[in-house]
């Protein structure tokens, strides 16, 4: 598997390309800005994007989308009960975290428990609401891009419009934790960690 993890914004937010070594085929998580690092990247990394999968709808995860459709013409992913987020620049946050207005119409619309087959690779969505409605965490093969629901010895905020700390918690607990300790955890912010990690130092979490 071809992987690559991306810094973006001044969110400082964490991007990732997910490709496969045999087809060089790629999905692009979360291209929240800088359009040209992430696609210098690609195509440093000789892959051809096919989709854009978003973990939740927030402006510095989906700021430089527009630019990957123009260029691209690659379908976009989100759990359903984020969709309408994504196309309202008030619930997504962009008119306040950058004061310009981004809309996007998502292609596809998931719920947990999908797979999205990309040559060799199979991604699994797994819903993991709190931060967002439809934040969604994304498994493949041994690791877990978990959006901003968990992060290294921390959690995503709750207080944003549609956010439940109760919620986040039980995301966490009974859909993240069940998979095993050695999953690698890339979150939306900040450093990787691991689920066994988690379980034991993450101070919000008692397993």
């Amino acid at each position: 598997m071809i992987f690559e993890a991306i810094t973006v914004g001044s969110y400082m937010s964490n991007c990732y390309i997910l490709g496969s070594e045999k087809t060089k085929e790629a999905a692009i998580i979360d291209p929240g800005a800088e359009f040209n690092k992430i696609d210098g990247k690609i195509k440093e990394l000789e892959v051809t994007p096919k989709m854009i999968i978003l973990t939740h709808a927030h402006g510095d995860h989906i700021g430089a989308v527009l630019e990957f459709i123009e260029k691209y013409h690659i379908p976009v992913y989100i759990h359903e009960d984020d969709a309408k987020a994504l196309v309202d620049s008030n619930i997504n946050l962009t008119k306040v975290l950058f004061s310009k207005e981004v809309t996007i119409n998502p292609d596809v619309k998931v719920k947990d428990g999908d797979k999205i087959i990309l040559g060799d690779l199979e991604f699994e969505i797994i819903h993991t609401p709190g931060h967002t409605p439809g934040g969604i965490s994304i498994k493949v093969e041994n690791i877990m891009m978990t959006g901003d629901t968990l992060f290294n010895r921390s959690i995503g905020r709750t207080d944003f419009p549609g956010g439940s700390f109760d919620q986040i918690i039980d995301s966490i607990r009974n859909k993240i934790f069940k998979y095993d300790d050695e999953t690698i955890v890339y979150p939306g912010h900040n450093s990787p960690t691991t689920i066994e990690s988690e379980k034991i130092g993450n101070p919000f979490i008692r397993s």
